[in-house]
């Protein structure tokens, strides 16, 4: 190993500890996205809604100080907006020039060389997908009228899917899916979680305790509940600690061991997570309906399992 190798080891390995710091629960994700692009590799990541994809990505880029452009895919996202377009007034005014080009994400990230972070990959239409195929070839593209662009060394594509979403995507060709990486990411685990909801909710004391540690379970039912396509990811969960503690504060609950506390827990939880769970269509239920049944499972059943005699 020749010393040059040596301080960009090290200092690949010092720009881990300090992103892993800003994130919880996601060291190996954070060190499989990092080794990938510092290979100068583009990656797509798999998972659902709230598993800190977003979060790695924002915090791989602030450490190395590059651009993460954001583009949402969907059936608008056409190759002109992707790539750009030469301004209609200009080019009336002045014909087609380099100089009335405007420029698109995709140009964007490869001049400045940022990260172009696409969102729903999977639901851009395919021409679209086919227009980033060069640039992650051969990390350059040809815009008619401008010329050659060619992408700086920290140019990626990073793209995100969702697993559990087969509705308006599309299936990525074999092309596609040739030139990327790809990581899955999953929920954290009830730990991480809590951690998560302790820090971003700011509860503290019994009563927030005893709030993020039921609002995680509740949450984390959601997603074995056999009614429910998708359950809440963890931003559910750190609504219905915040909606909770706003609930109690109105209600004058100030202790966990309160009796009005299950019913607080109930409208907070109908609030939080009913919009972001999706029930199966041949489950003839209510997003209101599952919810109440985990309810009584945690604060009805549990609690008196656990009763003596």
């Amino acid at each position: 190993m020749t010393a040059l190798q040596g301080e960009t080891e090290r200092a690949l390995a010092d720009a881990r500890e300090r992103i892993a710091s800003h994130l919880v629960g996601r060291e190996r994700a954070l060190e499989l996205t990092l080794a990938a692009v510092a290979a100068g590799r583009d990656i797509v990541l798999e998972g659902p809604p709230g598993t800190s994809k977003t979060t790695i990505l924002t915090a791989i880029t602030a450490e190395w100080g590059v651009p993460l452009l954001f583009v949402e895919g969907n059936a608008d996202l056409t190759p002109a907006k992707l790539v750009g377009h030469h301004n209609p007034a200009r080019v009336l005014r002045e014909d087609y020039s380099a100089d009335n080009f405007v420029a698109g994400p995709l140009v964007e990230a490869m001049r400045v060389g940022g990260f172009l972070y696409i969102e729903e990959f999977n639901r851009a239409p395919d021409d679209t997908l086919n227009t980033l195929l060069t640039a992650m070839a051969d990390r350059a593209i040809t815009v008619p009228r401008v010329g050659r662009i060619e992408a700086r060394p920290t140019f990626r594509v990073i793209a995100s899917m969702n697993p559990y979403d087969n509705v308006g995507t599309t299936r990525l060709s074999t092309s596609v899916h040739d030139r990327l990486n790809r990581l899955a990411i999953g929920y954290q685990d009830a730990d991480a979680e809590e951690r998560i909801v302790a820090l971003r909710s700011g509860e503290r004391g019994p009563l927030g305790e005893r709030m993020t540690a039921d609002a995680v379970a509740v949450t984390r039912a959601t997603r074995r509940h056999p009614d429910v396509r998708q359950g809440s990811s963890v931003r559910g969960a750190i609504d219905c600690v915040l909606v909770a503690a706003q609930l109690a504060r109105l209600r004058g609950v100030a202790e966990p061991d309160d009796e009005r506390y299950p019913g607080l827990m109930l409208d907070a939880m109908i609030v939080s997570l009913s919009g972001r769970i999706h029930v199966d269509e041949a489950a003839e239920t209510t997003p209101e309906a599952v919810l109440r049944e985990i309810w009584e499972d945690r604060f009805v059943l549990e609690p008196r399992a656990a009763a003596p005699g």
